[in-house]
């Protein structure tokens, strides 16, 4: 059924001159990454390049594992983690369509304990004050990393110690080490102060895994079997999932790491297949970075996205909801450079503001990239990534398995070599 599913898809193509592209020029990617993993930077490469509904391009290389050299194919299941944020995204606007949840609504409206939640105003994590908000938490905020939370990994605020102090960097109870689940998680984190006013700076947050919570709240569902009901079977998702079943381990990529800025080029194993925490059922189920997902199920994510809410007959979305999400939300038009700290994205922050849900280019020439205005995207910590072109009707994704996702420039790389092999703009030939 799987095989099927996947020829269905890769097999919907045509020659790449008649999407308006050089062959010759497509080619030139897979060339190029192969360094990479001749080199052991990266262990693998999947690169996907749809246009007006087709596959222009598909090319896999490298490996499950490097050392037991098991390939990977069309059918490895990829950790995708925060490429799972424009999902959980999409299921809010979906509650929005049917007037469940407001954007303009209070945070405390649908989770009550964040009613009461302060903002930090001087001392460290031992010895800290904090003041009321002048403002509440929006659900706005939240899908625009707006609210004033973080994640333990940022830097520049001494209240970012916080979270690792109370177990939030890896959702455990200090006490239990247990696992949290998104209720146990959402009222530890409405216990620790803000890092600023919402509204007042964009900075890269746990704010969407808060949003999973909403949605359970709001719909009366596990966030699992939302997305499964919602989102997974009408885009035939069948891979996607919080975590690899026993009967697909086998498909299943480990996952490597590099230490960021160091001159060592050489790889560590950091997740393995089979003994992680995406192998087995899990409590915690992160709306911001918790989904595994392969290259023709998310490819039927973007191309929903792309067609404006529908994918095969089932309108998902909008296409009002759709525009009005890759619209930059940011106030006055601001890019994530005039109102970040520049501390970590999964993008540039110069010509990028931010939509709901993903980044959104505002200034082509300010974002280094040749992506027309309106592209939107987003990546995931183990270098994996995706951006949507709806002016020239395009969507690419690369997958890979490298942590941080900022130690090789791979996506500006794949960006500019799949631009500049475009003959053809806005038209089929």
């Amino acid at each position: 059924m799987y095989k099927e599913k996947i020829s269905n898809y890769l097999n919907q193509s045509s020659s790449s001159e008649k999407l308006g592209f050089d062959k010759k020029k497509l080619s030139y990617i897979p060339a190029y990454f192969s360094s990479y993993l001749k080199q052991e930077r990266i262990p693998n490469f999947v690169c996907l390049v749809s246009r007006f509904g087709e596959v222009a391009h598909y090319s896999h290389q490298g490996f499950k594992n490097i050392e037991t050299k098991k390939e990977i194919d069309n059918e490895t299941i990829f950790r995708i983690y925060s490429m799972t944020k424009p999902i959980t995204s999409v299921a809010i606007m979906m509650l929005y369509e049917k007037g469940l949840i407001r954007l303009e609504h209070e945070l405390y409206r649908y989770l009550p304990e964040f009613k009461n939640i302060e903002v930090w105003e001087s001392g460290d994590i031992n010895n800290y004050k904090t003041r009321p908000l002048d403002n509440p938490i929006l659900i706005s905020d939240l899908l625009t990393h707006t609210g004033g939370f973080t994640y333990d990994f940022m830097l520049g605020h001494p209240a970012i110690g916080l979270y690792r102090k109370n177990g939030l960097h890896d959702y455990k109870n200090i006490e239990t080490q247990e696992e949290m689940n998104l209720e146990e998680f959402c009222k530890k984190l409405s216990t620790l102060p803000l890092l600023f006013e919402p509204g007042e700076k964009w900075h890269y947050s746990c704010s969407i895994d808060v949003l999973g919570r909403v949605i359970e709240v709001v719909s009366g569902m596990s966030l699992g079997d939302f997305f499964k009901e919602n989102i997974f079977k009408p885009l035939e998702m069948e891979d996607t999932g919080f975590y690899v079943e026993n009967d697909k381990l086998e498909r299943f990529s480990d996952c490597y790491q590099t230490m960021l800025g160091s001159k060592k080029k050489k790889m560590t194993l950091s997740h393995i297949a089979g003994k992680d925490e995406f192998s087995k059922n899990r409590n915690f189920l992160s709306g911001g970075g918790g989904l595994c997902s392969t290259i023709s199920d998310y490819a039927n994510f973007c191309q929903m996205l792309l067609d404006k809410g529908i994918f095969k007959g089932n309108r998902i979305l909008s296409p009002t909801t759709v525009n009005f999400m890759t619209q930059n939300h940011l106030p006055n038009n601001n890019t994530l450079q005039d109102m970040g700290d520049s501390s970590f994205s999964e993008t540039r922050f110069d010509g990028a503001g931010f939509g709901l849900g993903f980044s959104v280019i505002i200034d082509q020439v300010r974002s280094g990239i040749p992506a027309s205005l309106g592209s939107f995207s987003w990546g995931g910590m183990a270098s994996t990534f995706f951006w949507i072109d709806p002016k020239e009707e395009l969507f690419s994704i690369l997958l890979t398995q490298l942590i941080p996702s900022g130690r090789y420039p791979l996506r500006p790389q794949a960006q500019t070599l799949v631009y500049a092999a475009i003959n053809s703009l806005n038209k089929k030939s």
